[in-house]
C-alpha cells in the first residue's frame, strides 16, 4: 500500500484560517483507485480541554471516481478509513452502503473516510494515558485533510454514531464547508444512561489496565458494549435461555459475547478505547450554530442514542431537511445492519448531486 504525503513542506495553517478561494484542489483528486493520503498536522496541537495532541499525521483515504463530488463519511469508534473492501483488508466497515452500484455510489462519488485521533496500528507509539478529545477536536483533523487536498466543497458528511456526532460539531465549526449533513444515530448531546453503561466499560478497561489484564479487560468491556448496541428482541429471538447444568456455566447468550469480546482484542487498545469513549461523553454541540441542510436517520429502538434525543435535536436545527425515524431489531447498530432501510434513505439524499 503506498502513503502519499501532501506538500510535506509546507506550513501547516488553521483550515479556518484560509478561505475555499485559495484552496486548489490536488492531484490525488483525480487519481485512479482507492489510496490512502497522509497529511501533517501541527505540532503539539492544542486540544480543547487542553494537552496536546502528539501524533504527526492524520490518514485518510479516498475511495470511487476521481474528480466527482466529495462525499466524507465516518463511523463508530471501531470505524478507521477502510469504508469499502479492499485486497490487504477485506470487506470495509460500511460495505453494505458504500461500494459500485451501491447507495454511496463509487461510479458517481468520491469518497473519503479517515482515521480518529489517536492515531492506531502498527509502528504507532501509544500515548502512556488517554487523551481528552472532543468531537470539535476530530473534526478539526477531517478539516487539515481537506484543506491540504484543496477541497472547497464537500458534496455531503455522512455521519454514524461517533461519526454522525463530528458531522454535528463540523457543521458547527465549518459552516460553509459542506452543503448537507446526514446524521445517523447521533445527537447533540450523549444519553446520561449511556454514559453510565460506557463508565462501567472504562472502569473495566482501568481495572486490567491497574492488574495487567489488559486482554481480558478488552474482551470484557466490549461484551458489555455488545448488551447496549443491540435490542432485547434480537437478544429474545436469538438466543435460548435453557440453564447449563451447574452454576459458573455459561449460559448461550454468554458465550455468543465471549466470542464478540474474543474477536475485539486486536482492534483496539485500552488507552485508545478510553480515550474515544470519553470523547462520546464529552460531546456538545449547539443545533442552532449548524445552517447547513441536515437528514437525521433514528431508530426507535436504539438505547444509546434514544429517538427523543434525536427529536430534540430535529426541534432545534434550522435547516432539518428530513427526520427518517424507524424500529429495528438491531438497535443502535441498525445502520450496519438495515443494509436495504439505510440504503433507500441514503439514495434519496444523495439523488440530486451534481455530477
Amino acid at each position: 500500500m503506498t502513503l502519499a504525503l501532501i506538500d510535506p513542506a509546507s506550513p501547516a495553517e488553521e483550515p479556518a484560517c484560509r478561505s475555499a478561494s485559495t484552496r486548489r484542489p490536488s492531484k490525488l483528486l483525480q487519481r485512479e483507485g482507492a489510496h490512502d493520503v497522509v497529511v501533517p498536522i501541527p505540532d503539539g496541537l492544542e486540544l480543547d480541554f487542553g494537552g496536546t495532541l502528539t501524533q504527526k499525521r492524520v490518514v485518510g483515504r479516498l475511495h470511487g471516481k476521481p474528480g466527482a463530488p466529495l462525499i466524507v463519511v465516518a463511523g463508530g469508534i471501531s470505524a478507521d478509513r477502510y469504508v469499502h473492501r479492499t485486497e490487504t483488508k477485506g470487506l470495509g466497515w460500511w460495505s453494505g452502503a458504500v461500494g459500485v452500484r451501491a447507495p454511496i455510489d463509487l461510479t458517481r462519488f468520491r469518497v473519503l473516510a479517515f482515521d480518529f485521533a489517536p492515531e492506531f496500528g502498527e509502528g504507532v507509539t501509544e500515548p502512556k494515558a488517554p487523551l481528552t478529545i472532543t468531537t470539535q477536536d476530530q473534526a478539526r483533523l477531517l478539516a487539515h485533510l481537506l484543506d491540504h487536498l484543496g477541497v472547497d466543497k464537500v458534496a455531503a458528511f455522512i455521519g454514524c454514531s461517533y461519526g454522525g456526532m463530528i458531522a454535528l460539531a463540523f457543521g458547527e465549526l465549518f459552516p460553509d464547508w459542506a452543503e448537507q449533513l446526514v446524521v445517523v444515530s447521533a445527537a447533540h448531546r450523549p444519553h446520561p444512561l449511556a454514559t453510565a453503561w460506557r463508565g462501567i466499560q472504562r472502569r473495566i478497561l482501568q481495572l486490567g489496565l491497574e492488574t495487567g489484564r489488559i486482554d481480558q479487560a478488552v474482551g470484557l468491556a466490549r461484551e458489555l458494549a455488545m448488551t447496549t448496541y443491540r435490542t432485547q428482541e434480537e437478544f429474545g429471538d436469538r438466543f435460548d435461555s435453557e440453564a447449563p447444568s451447574h452454576a459458573g456455566q455459561a449460559y448461550p447468550v454468554c458465550d455468543y459475547l465471549t466470542s464478540r469480546g474474543r474477536a475485539y482484542r486486536d482492534r483496539t487498545t485500552p488507552s485508545r478505547w478510553l480515550t474515544l469513549s470519553d470523547s462520546i461523553d464529552r460531546h456538545r454541540v449547539e443545533p442552532e450554530a449548524i445552517s447547513a441542510p441536515v437528514t437525521l436517520v433514528g431508530f426507535t429502538t436504539d438505547r444509546l442514542c434514544p429517538i427523543d434525543d434525536m427529536r430534540e435535536l430535529a426541534d432545534r436545527l434550522p435547516n432539518l431537511w428530513r427526520f427518517e425515524q424507524h424500529a429495528s431489531v438491531y438497535g443502535h447498530d441498525a445502520f450496519l445492519k438495515e443494509d436495504r432501510l439505510v440504503g433507500d434513505i441514503l439514495t434519496s439524499v444523495l439523488k440530486d448531486i451534481d455530477q
